[in-house]
């Protein structure tokens, strides 16, 4: 029980793609052994309709706020909507940009992911994102032949932020969560296009994330049946004979971080390098 790790909400809010906020988090967050962060990422956040959405989503599940906005009215706002909840909110290249300021001696040009070029790359990434955000969690299954990998998998297997990371490099990702006796969309089994991988874990390491992630949820949620042991095998089980029936790729991820399981993807159908 002494090694075990306690988890915090780490909300990453960017005007871009994130991966800026993505980086500095995750380098902060390594500094602490005993302590992992469960990530939200809220890439293209650009108004307050947007950001909104996201303040609604930290306060149901506390933590920590990095930010990276351009726009100084909609950052003032975030600050304080984010001292009325109750949780730290940090403007990560503030203080950065501030010492170049001084030492260059020159204005400050405020533009959205100026560090992006204006390219095709950029866009496919833009757009990638866009699609990966609008298919999370079963979202949108009409449009799955579209996709360039469809991840599925039980809740808790990383599905969202392995999604985010790969959209992040221009791969048009939708997840599925995987329910024993729910069937998957039919669209999912007409879809030829897109690359179809099913993630899992042990069923130690589901429930210990489970335990942790559960904040927030509504009053009728079955906790005990959401982090019991034999559920979850149970769960894990009907995971793997699915993909297994439909000759879909399985990815382990109990001792991968969101990158290495993204490259075991991106390894599986090579013409997404």
């Amino acid at each position: 029980m002494e090694n075990r790790k306690n988890f915090f909400h780490l909300h990453l809010i960017s005007d871009s793609t994130g991966e800026t906020l993505i980086s500095a988090g995750r380098a902060a967050a390594a500094q602490f052994q005993n302590s992992m962060s469960i990530e939200h990422v809220y890439p293209l956040v650009r108004n307050r309709k947007q950001l909104l959405s996201v303040l609604d989503a930290v306060d149901r599940e506390p933590g920590i706020v990095l930010y990276t906005i351009v726009d100084q009215e909609l950052a003032r706002w975030l600050d304080t909507r984010c001292r009325e909840i109750g949780v730290p909110c940090v403007n990560v290249l503030e203080p950065v940009l501030a010492v170049f300021q001084t030492y260059l001696g020159a204005p400050l040009r405020w533009k959205v992911g100026a560090q992006h070029a204006l390219n095709a790359e950029y866009f496919a990434r833009i757009e990638a994102l866009n699609f990966t955000m609008d298919h999370d969690d079963g979202q949108m299954a009409e449009d799955y032949d579209q996709a360039d990998v469809v991840i599925i998998g039980i809740s808790r297997t990383s599905k969202t932020p392995t999604s985010i990371y790969l959209a992040n490099r221009g791969i048009k990702t939708a997840n599925i969560p995987i329910v024993p006796g729910i069937e998957l969309p039919e669209a999912l089994h007409r879809a030829t296009r897109p690359l179809i991988v099913g993630l899992v874990a042990t069923t130690d390491r589901i429930s210990q994330v489970r335990e942790n992630r559960e904040l927030g949820t509504s009053q009728s949620f079955d906790r005990s049946q959401y982090t019991n042991r034999a559920t979850i095998n149970e769960e894990l089980k009907y995971a793997r004979a699915l993909c297994t029936r439909h000759g879909w790729p399985i990815i382990d991820v109990t001792r991968r971080s969101i990158e290495e399981t993204a490259a075991a993807i991106v390894a599986l159908r090579p013409k997404l390098r």
